[in-house]
């Protein structure tokens, strides 16, 4: 068999495995969140409105979506396996692996914020526009983007693995850990909200994520509040909200 065909049918063979994984786990956990979320009403963050109901619309779109996510992923995790990188990885030791994946996730939210905040402007914000007809996100909202959405803000894990040395283990963590964290981020259920998710502390709880559905303008970023605060995107009300949700909380513990 030629190299190329070889390469060309490794690369189709992860892709279509990571699709299955991807898609698999986004349904599976999908239902045992909708299931736990029933029985926990009081952890949403907007009672008055009902995101279920694009549950099967949503579905739909994020089989689709996730050909383009995947396809990112499996991409660049098959060129850096057979060679294709600037370097060759660090190695992964106990003291270096946490240090990469943080410094990953990190990254990876440097990309998010201004890929997204591209996707707000101009000609991208029609290829923006489905994600946010999901006001009132829930845990089936993560992949409900167009190809071009998908692509601009997952292509992260197709093109940083051949420029920054990390070895594939770190950016196959930090893609499970972006799964299911994407997921629950769009859940509309609060889980993370307290000191560490608001100033002076760089975390977001789940309420950031909401509130840019509920405001569009705003909380651009995906894992922390930095890039945000840095550049005045960070919604006025969001550290109030979260301290009245913590000050909601310990009233329930006390009365409880």
């Amino acid at each position: 068999m030629p190299p190329a065909v070889e390469w060309l049918l490794g690369l189709m063979s992860l892709w279509l495995l990571t699709y299955g994984l991807v898609f698999g786990s986004y349904l599976a956990f999908g239902w045992a969140f909708t299931w736990w979320s029933a029985r926990h009403p009081e952890r949403k963050i907007q009672p008055t409105r009902d995101g279920q109901k694009r549950r099967d619309k949503e579905i739909r779109a994020s089989a689709r979506s996730l050909v383009i996510t995947c396809g990112c992923f499996a991409g660049g995790l098959h060129l850096q396996l057979t060679g294709f990188t600037l370097w060759e990885p660090l190695p992964l030791t106990w003291w270096s692996a946490p240090l990469m994946f943080a410094a990953s996730v990190f990254l990876f939210d440097t990309w998010f914020y201004f890929a997204h905040r591209l996707n707000h402007v101009g000609p991208f914000k029609k290829w923006h526009l489905q994600h946010h007809q999901s006001v009132a996100p829930t845990v089936w909202s993560n992949y409900n983007d167009t190809w071009f959405d998908a692509f601009s803000q997952q292509s992260f894990f197709l093109f940083v693995p051949l420029i920054v040395p990390f070895p594939p283990a770190i950016f196959i963590a930090h893609r499970v850990f972006d799964h299911f964290n994407g997921m629950i981020g769009h859940s509309g259920y609060e889980f993370a909200a307290g000191p560490s998710s608001r100033a002076p502390w760089p975390l977001a709880s789940v309420m950031f994520h909401d509130m840019h559905h509920a405001h569009f303008n705003y909380n651009y970023a995906n894992h922390f509040s930095f890039w945000d605060r840095v550049f005045g995107t960070i919604h006025p009300e969001y550290d109030r909200r979260v301290e009245a949700w913590e000050h909601r909380e310990e009233m329930e513990r006390q009365a409880s």
